[in-house]
């Protein structure tokens, strides 16, 4: 008896051990992260060296875009969304491709953004014109899709 619970405190101390350690290797990598946040979602900390999700916009400074009616694209995407994970790979180089200045507002880390912007699915693109949205694409979708909207209402 006396060995099962020796054995089994090695086991709950190692257990805890690890968790410790993911704990500070992530909060290390949330680091100084473009999100300005203390501690991010494990999701969001695998995506910070994507080169895919770099044109990230903060909750303010995406509400001070619309405040002083620009023009914005903006990208809402979860970093634990599997459609996000397939559509992102597709939509920001084409972005880049067609010289879109597309920016991406993170649902997980920022949640204020789904009622702030009546998102109800991701991935999700709305085109902002005058600091008013004119133009939304929800889900995955063809390239074709992407850039036929980019076209149609960002490329006037």
């Amino acid at each position: 008896m006396k060995k099962v619970i020796i054995f089994l405190a090695v086991v709950v101390l190692l257990f805890g051990g690890i968790a410790i350690i993911t704990s500070m290797q992530n909060s290390q990598k949330a680091e100084g992260n473009m999100f300005k946040k203390d501690k991010l979602n494990p999701a969001t900390v695998d995506l910070l060296d994507d080169p895919n999700y770099q044109n990230v916009i903060l909750p303010d400074d995406l509400k001070e875009k619309l405040d002083s009616k620009e023009d914005v694209t903006v990208y809402f995407y979860a970093s634990d969304c599997v459609h996000c994970k397939r559509t992102t790979p597709t939509l920001a180089p084409l972005a880049k491709d067609m010289d879109v200045d597309m920016v991406q507002y993170n649902l997980l880390e920022f949640q204020q953004g789904w009622d702030d912007y009546n998102i109800e699915a991701t991935p999700t693109l709305v085109h902002f014109k005058g600091g008013k949205e004119e133009a939304r694409l929800v889900g995955e979708q063809p390239k074709e899709e992407f850039e036929a909207f980019f076209n149609e209402y960002v490329k006037e």
